[in-house]
């Protein structure tokens, strides 16, 4: 395969940037995008020019770190997938591909593809956990679960902090991750006693980030890798009143 690229380019957090035009070929169609654009830079490098910078990990589709728009999608065209996982047989021959960052106030650029996610750290870091006793593993039988809960437990808990939700967002909004970081603690029974703590401090510290409001226009869910259900962020609102409530009359 031959392909155009217009690659997004910034030298820094300040610098305005701007979109460079690349031509490659002999692009395996049975690569992933991401080893496409490993090609890209081994070509720019072999012409003495920068290599463009861009998150990866494990490329496995479970890091969450490929975080990329690709003509104008996060991740890509395909539904349910990372871009690390999206593989160059869905464009066509001589297709030009628009590559940028995740767009975002809360994830500033930091160079080329390469944005800054740790809003998503203050938020999990704000009630994304559990305070109990740790030690050797108890009994999995010990703490019954109903299986209902555990199922919708596991489901919030696929989310792997990828920022596709922020990124389709028109108002740029963090309510599904938070959602999901939130809900698969609150619905199991270890996650009750802080419930009602974790949720105002989980959406207090994502509005202190500087994410928008959620609209429920849905793109976050239609965009997920993992399709996290929009159920979630219903559930967090009912949890987030509750909880002010309870502050309310304690």
């Amino acid at each position: 395969m031959n392909l155009i690229l217009k690659v997004w380019r910034q030298d820094g957090a300040d610098d305005e940037g701007r979109f460079e035009t690349h031509q490659i070929n002999g692009v395996s169609e049975d690569s992933s995008f991401l080893e496409m654009m490993d090609q890209l830079n081994e070509q720019l490098l072999e012409e003495g020019n920068e290599p463009i910078l861009f998150d990866h990990d494990c490329r496995e589709g479970v890091c969450g770190t490929c975080s990329l728009t690709i003509n104008g999608f996060a991740h890509g065209p395909e539904n349910s997938t990372t871009t690390c996982q999206l593989h160059m047989r869905k464009f066509s021959d001589g297709e030009t591909i628009t590559v940028e960052p995740f767009r975002a106030r809360a994830f500033p650029v930091v160079r080329d593809l390469v944005v800054d996610r740790s809003a998503f750290d203050r938020i999990t870091q704000a009630g994304g956990f559990i305070t109990v006793r740790t030690g050797s593993a108890p009994d999995g039988n010990a703490l019954p679960v109903p299986k209902d809960d555990s199922d919708k437990a596991m489901d919030a808990a696929a989310c792997i902090g990828c920022g596709a939700c922020v990124a389709s967002c028109k108002n740029a909004s963090a309510m599904l991750f938070t959602a999901a970081k939130a809900g698969h603690l609150n619905l199991l029974p270890q996650g009750q006693a802080e419930k009602d703590k974790r949720v105002l401090s989980m959406v207090s510290a994502m509005d202190k980030s500087g994410f928008g409001n959620c609209r429920n226009y849905g793109e976050c869910s239609a965009a997920c890798p993992k399709d996290i259900s929009l159920d979630y962020i219903a559930k967090l609102n009912r949890d987030h009143v509750k909880a002010k409530i309870k502050k309310i009359f304690a």
